[in-house]
Formats: structure tokens, C-alpha cells, sequence
């Protein structure tokens, strides 16, 4: 930094504490309840949304809403043919949840304008900030604008009672067969590169004493399956000897602690890998006498490795097979909702990676568990790179924060290699 260049700080920390402090007032959950709720397509979402756009006209940006209800803020670069450079995240937020998951990337991808309108800097080519609609909903915005929303997905609401997601997107004049027509509503080719900044939403970069800021090598993919259930014979539970039981709470919790054996066993062997099983449940009418009939559980399964994601894929399913011969009960499942692993692109990382040694500050790679609406533009073929800024209470929870300090590293890391893009 020479003597004139002005302080990164200066420049953008007033605009960007402003920004998330408007919007956590605009969206704050009604009192008793805490933290901020911005729910897809809703009031306070728009309003989010109104306010940023807004913004970015204020700092001279040309504005746009696309066919899923996504806004575009564009800084005009020296050659406006030639593909954008993007940056963005998404505007929403779960029920009573923090202010900077979403927002936060939203705000660092403001902070290039800043940055370039202080020094005048012209980038070669457009720069756009993309403000994503309904992230926590299923990659609501990033779907829709690739035209990959399903029929079905219309019919979920996001609370019980709520309007269904084809109302929200028909309120808001969005033409919802395209939304499901499997053709992108914008000329993909038009983007060079996607970098979205996100708080990490974890620990590893709070507990780090040196880098606050991680570089994403790629996004795991997932294997979701939100019904597995188990069907045996329910009986008197003093009457039936072991021999005799086909017991199917007992073949879902033997199947857990089989699968989390065979975790730490590819764990063991450096796989990347997370398995999850967040709900296992009996019927409302099981007792604590009668051998439980039915059993249901979930499973997540997430690799950032392809070759670890279908093999660790292949131990689920004969797990389930064995299991069920063993103990002589069924287990059925709805499909498997696969999601493939996406890795960040090279040449972005290695932008990402010199600008952070150029200006000294340290990284982290690291893989992100967490579904993003980067992998969405990921797998249309569009070059991507995340930046992870550490945070503190985790998020989805009104405690979720994050320090400014660390932000503007990331942010920083991330104005750097957008001018590194063309040299």
C-alpha cells in the first residue's frame, strides 16, 4: 500500500457496519423472540432486498431483477462484451436466525465497488454483486435462474400455514414455468466467475491463530435421504425371546452404529467425509411394552471426494441389506437426493490464494460442508470460489456473530483477486 492509496477500513467498514445494521432492523424477529427472520420471498425479504438495491444505486450501480426474482447490481468495466466477474450471496434467512449467514456475503461483495471507486480503478470487465433469493429454502434463486426448480418444489411452504412456494413466486409476478422449464433464464455464458464470501458457520477459523479467512477447495456433496423406515412385527415385549423379534427400532439403531463404525473407519483411511443421522423415531402409538413394528430415521451423507462419496454410498446400501436379513425386517426408503460433490475452480483459488499472500494476510483451505448456491452455478459449468470469514456461535441461531475485523480480510482477500482476475 503506498503512501496515497487509502485504508481498506476507511474506505469500506462505515458503508458495510450501516448495511447490517439497516437490515437487522428491518428484519428483526418480533419481540419475545430473537435474532432475524427474512424468510424467502416474504415482506422482510423484500424489504432486504429493496433496501440493497437501493444501495447500490446510490453508488452509481445499474440494477436489475432477473426471472427469479434475484437482484443484479453492475459496476460497469472497460469492455461491458466481455463475460462479468460475480460476487453475492443470498438475502434470507431461517426463522430467528443471525444476521451475517447470507448477508455477509452480500455485503463483501459490495466492497469492490467501494475499493475501486476510491482508487479509480476500472476493472476490464463488468462487475456484478447478485443478491440470491431464498437460499435456506433448497437453493431457491440460484435454481430457479438456472430453470431447475421442480414441479413438486412448488407445493412446499417454508412454515406451516404459509403460502406455498409457487404462490410466493406468482406474488411476485415470477412466470413460474420457466422457473421449472430446465432452460437458464440469462445467458450463463455472460458469467466468467462466481465467488461467493460466507461466514464459516463453524469453528475452525475462530480457534485458528492464524488465518481468519478460509479459502473453499469445494463444496461436499450430499446424500440426503429424509425417510428411511424399518418394518418389522410389532409384539408383547415380555412374551418374544431375542430369536424371535423382528425388532424395528433395534435394525435402525444397529444401523447407525454400524455406519458410524464404518465412518471412522474411512476417516481412518483420510477420506473426507461427514454422516449424519438426525431423527430417529417410533410411531406417536409405541409403548414402552410392545416391540416397535415401525422405525423411521434420516441420513445425510456428504463427501467432498468423488470416488469416497459413491464408495461410502455403496457401504450405506449394503448395510441396509445386511441388516435387514440379520434382523428379518424391511427397509424402505424415498429416493436418494444426490447432490455431487463441486470443487472450487483452480485458477480462481490460485487468485485467491496470492492476493491473501500479497497483502499478508493468512488463509485456511478447507472444504464446506454446507449446501451454498455457488455449487448450483458450480455444476452449469461456471468457474467458482468461496471465502470463508471466521464467526463465533455457529448460525441458524440469533447468537451467530461475527467480528469486522475478520470481514474485511475476506472481503479485502476477495477485492484483491477480482483485479488480479485479468492480469
Amino acid at each position: 500500500m503506498t503512501q496515497n492509496t487509502p485504508d481498506f477500513a476507511r474506505v469500506c467498514g462505515p458503508f458495510i457496519e450501516k448495511l447490517f445494521s439497516d437490515v437487522r432492523e428491518l428484519t428483526r424477529s418480533p419481540a419475545p423472540r430473537r435474532g432475524v427472520t427474512r424468510l424467502g420471498y416474504s415482506p422482510e425479504e423484500d424489504r432486504t432486498v429493496e433496501y440493497l438495491k437501493r444501495a447500490g444505486e446510490a453508488l452509481g450501480l445499474e440494477s436489475e431483477v432477473d426471472g427469479a426474482g434475484n437482484l443484479w447490481l453492475t459496476l460497469p468495466g472497460r469492455d461491458r462484451s466481455l463475460p462479468a466477474l460475480v460476487s453475492g450471496s443470498h438475502a434470507d434467512s431461517v426463522l430467528d436466525g443471525g444476521n451475517y449467514d447470507g448477508l455477509a456475503g452480500i455485503a463483501a461483495a459490495f466492497c469492490p465497488v467501494l475499493w475501486l471507486k476510491a482508487t479509480g480503478i476500472v476493472l476490464p470487465r463488468d462487475y456484478r454483486v447478485l443478491v440470491l433469493r431464498s437460499e435456506e429454502q433448497g437453493l431457491v434463486g440460484s435454481t430457479g435462474l438456472l430453470g431447475k426448480l421442480k414441479p413438486v418444489d412448488l407445493d412446499r411452504r417454508f412454515i406451516a400455514g404459509a403460502p406455498t412456494l409457487g404462490e410466493l413466486l406468482a406474488g411476485h409476478g415470477l412466470d413460474v414455468e420457466k422457473l421449472t422449464g430446465g432452460k437458464p433464464l440469462m445467458d450463463l455464458t455472460k458469467i466468467a466467475a462466481f465467488f461467493e464470501a460466507h461466514i464459516e458457520q463453524s469453528s475452525k477459523l475462530d480457534n485458528s491463530k492464524t488465518a481468519r479467512v478460509g479459502l473453499v477447495t469445494g463444496i461436499r456433496g450430499i446424500r440426503l435421504n429424509r425417510k428411511i423406515r424399518a418394518i418389522g412385527v410389532g409384539a408383547h415385549a415380555g412374551a418374544i425371546d431375542f430369536p424371535f423379534r423382528h425388532d424395528a427400532a433395534c435394525a435402525c439403531a444397529r444401523f447407525v452404529s454400524h455406519i458410524y463404525d464404518k465412518w471412522a473407519h474411512a476417516l481412518a483411511m483420510g477420506d473426507d467425509l461427514v454422516v449424519t443421522t438426525g431423527s430417529i423415531r417410533t410411531p406417536d402409538t409405541a409403548i414402552p411394552n410392545k416391540i416397535a413394528g415401525e422405525c423411521e430415521m434420516t441420513l445425510d451423507m456428504r463427501s467432498l471426494d468423488d470416488e469416497a462419496f459413491e464408495r461410502f454410498s455403496a457401504v450405506i446400501d449394503r448395510e441396509l441389506d445386511q441388516i435387514a436379513q440379520e434382523m428379518g425386517v424391511t427397509f424402505e426408503s424415498d429416493p436418494s437426493i444426490i447432490i455431487p460433490p463441486n470443487h472450487s475452480d483452480p485458477v480462481l483459488m490460485a487468485h485467491l490464494r496470492k492476493g491473501a499472500e500479497s497483502l499478508g494476510i493468512g488463509v485456511m483451505e478447507m472444504p464446506s460442508g454446507a449446501g451454498h448456491d455457488a455449487a448450483n452455478f458450480g455444476a452449469a459449468g461456471i468457474p467458482f470460489a468461496m471465502l470463508f470469514i471466521a464467526n463465533q456461535k455457529g448460525s441458524h441461531n440469533p447468537d451467530e456473530a461475527m467480528k469486522m475485523d475478520d470481514f474485511l480480510a475476506a472481503a479485502r482477500v476477495l477485492t484483491e483477486a477480482l483485479i488480479r482476475y485479468d492480469e
